[in-house]
């Protein structure tokens, strides 16, 4: 076998999908039989929203037709607002959409492209060596049977056989102060602000949607999902781990204890499964690897976070770098794999400085209220909001680049619209068979490059030229009339071992 992903989670099927645009058949292995129905990310936020509508999933995960528009009203950063109409242009985008959802269109995508998805087959062993790596797997009612794969991707949850496996350590830190609970509540409509949907609670601003807030007793928060259940959450600190199941009553506690007042909740009714759970502290780690030899990390087996609800977004984002990577390699063009790690661990890095900022703004203590007061403060301000924007979107962070390098290179490609001989298009449209692409905006339309695919256009914009990866990041662009064709020939070449 070519590729061997272990678990099939939305990273391990996005990242199926991918090498599967790509021509590889990649087998994917998940010890369940089914998807888990257990209530987990409720949607997706950031840039990787705009990665999605790049792969034509936007729609089919529920974001309508068109593009996505950005959150041009509130987000959130440690339960205060940010106001994200103060911005010029907002990097934020949403997709409300349930992770079992999110799981079902990722492998119907991935079985229509040809991935092998065998579910309940659960690894139980993994050794390597130069040529390839050997892989033991078990399954239910039948013996255990042995794969022999070139490459092995792990994308196995935060507690990664594969990981463990591959002798990656996975360092950083554990949080065991808070005490997080969620259920799926009915909230009466006497207590819901008609106009603004937010809730009413005796003592408080009104609740708005999707904003947690933080008392001094601990954190609150009320998501109504369209079409579903709503989330109700409660964080409180420094209380004995208990090893009782979680029952509705003790959220009802809980909420008593955090808000001062009392909110009246009702268990849903009809199908579930209907969110009851407790969670004693988090963990904010970063493996100290992405890869080994032929074993490579994707999503939660590689990097978690104990605050921001960031980790699927930053996942899938995994998936989508390594896929043209693993393919270009096995095909033998050219052999990028190196750079999986150093393009994708400064992100995991800079979101653990994001989760542990959170953190902090969200303990007890008057220290940290005074805090926040300073920090609401500096929040009115529209260039503390676009860096604050900029770090929740992933929009922070740079791919490695020379110094001489175009301003737009190492960025994800702008979503421009085009001008063709065949109409317009916008540029995410064209990224839909992930494969590199050169945007020839010049005057002339000249520019040519073997084993890369050219589009002559016309756009409003003053690039002249754009190199755009599979991933949708620009590779190498131009601003001058004439673009540098040696330079342009000596980026096809590094990236996809192809001189044009």
């Amino acid at each position: 076998m070519d590729v061997v992903i272990v678990g099939g989670g939305p990273n391990g099927m996005m990242l199926a999908g991918e090498l599967a645009l790509a021509g590889v058949r990649p087998i994917v292995l998940e010890r369940l039989s089914e998807p888990s129905a257990e209530p987990r990310s409720n949607g997706l936020a950031g840039q990787v929203v705009r990665m999605i509508d790049r792969r034509g999933l936007f729609e089919r995960l529920g974001g309508g037709p068109g593009a996505p528009e950005p959150n041009t009203g509130y987000f959130m950063f440690a339960a205060m607002p940010l106001h994200l109409g103060l911005l010029h242009e907002s990097p934020l985008y949403n997709l409300a959409v349930p992770e079992l959802r999110t799981v079902q269109v990722l492998e119907e995508r991935a079985t229509e492209l040809g991935a092998d998805i065998r579910r309940g087959h659960e690894l139980i062993d993994l050794t390597q060596d130069a040529d390839g790596v050997t892989l033991t797997v078990a399954r239910a009612d039948a013996p255990p049977y042995e794969l022999r794969a070139r490459y092995v991707v792990g994308a196995d949850s935060a507690h990664s056989p594969v990981r463990k496996a591959a002798g990656i350590g996975f360092p950083g830190v554990t949080y065991d102060r808070s005490t997080t609970r969620t259920v799926h509540a009915v909230v009466p409509s006497e207590r819901i602000d008609p106009a603004t949907g937010a809730l009413i609670v005796p003592g408080h601003e009104p609740i708005r949607p999707f904003l947690p807030i933080r008392t001094d007793q601990g954190g609150f928060s009320y998501a109504p999902f369209p079409g579903g259940a709503t989330l109700i959450a409660t964080v409180e600190w420094d209380e004995p781990e208990s090893e009782e199941p979680m029952s509705f009553e003790e959220m009802q506690a809980s909420v008593r204890r955090v808000l001062g007042a009392e909110v009246e909740l009702m268990p849903p009714s009809g199908e579930g499964p209907h969110l009851l759970r407790r969670l004693h502290g988090g963990n904010t780690r970063v493996a100290e690897r992405y890869r080994n030899n032929r074993v490579f990390l994707v999503g939660d087996a590689a990097h978690v976070f104990a605050a921001g609800g960031t980790g699927l977004n930053l996942g899938l984002q995994d998936a989508i770098n390594l896929g043209w990577k693993l393919a270009a390699a096995l095909d033998g063009t050219v052999d990028v794999l190196d750079t999986y790690e150093t393009e994708r661990r400064p992100v995991a890095e800079r979101t653990t400085v994001y989760s542990q900022a959170q953190s902090a703004l969200l303990s007890p203590g008057e220290d940290v209220t005074g805090l926040r007061q300073l920090f609401g403060e500096l929040l009115t301000q529209p260039g503390v909001v676009q860096v604050l924007a900029d770090l929740v979107a992933g929009a922070d962070v740079r791919y490695p680049v020379g110094e001489a390098a175009h301003p737009l290179a190492g960025w994800p490609v702008p979503d421009l619209t085009l001008y063709t001989s065949d109409g317009m298009v916008r540029l995410a449209e064209l990224a839909r068979a992930a494969k590199p692409l050169l945007i020839d905006l010049t005057e002339g339309g000249d520019l040519s490059a073997d084993g890369v695919e050219v589009v002559r256009a016309t756009a409003e914009t003053e690039i002249t030229a754009l190199l755009v990866r599979p991933d949708s990041y620009v590779a190498w662009a131009s601003s001058e009339r004439h673009p540098n064709r040696e330079e342009l020939a000596a980026t096809i070449a590094e990236w996809f071992g192809v001189r044009g």
